[in-house]
C-alpha cells in the first residue's frame, strides 16, 4: 500500500528501511522522502517503523545506539 503519495513510498518500502537499520522519521526521510512534502504520510510511517521494531524488523545493536 502506498503510504507517500508524493514520494510514492510504499509500506513495504518502509519495512525494508527498517530492516536496514532505519529507526526515526527522520531516518526515513533521508533516505525515503518521507514527511517531506505535504506530511501526511508522517503518522502512518512511524506507525509503521514502529511495528517493524516491535516484530524484531529494527536491530537490537542499532536501537541500542538511538536511546
Amino acid at each position: 500500500m502506498y503510504v507517500c503519495v508524493c514520494h510514492g513510498v510504499t509500506d513495504r518500502a518502509i519495512r525494508q528501511a527498517a530492516q536496514a537499520g532505519a529507526c526515526s522519521l527522520t531516518e526515513l526521510a533521508q533516505t525515503l522522502r518521507v514527511a517531506t512534502c505535504c506530511g501526511k504520510c508522517a503518522q502512518l510511517a512511524t506507525t509503521l517503523l514502529e511495528a517493524a521494531d516491535h516484530a524484531g524488523a529494527v536491530p537490537a545493536a542499532r536501537l541500542a545506539s538511538v536511546g
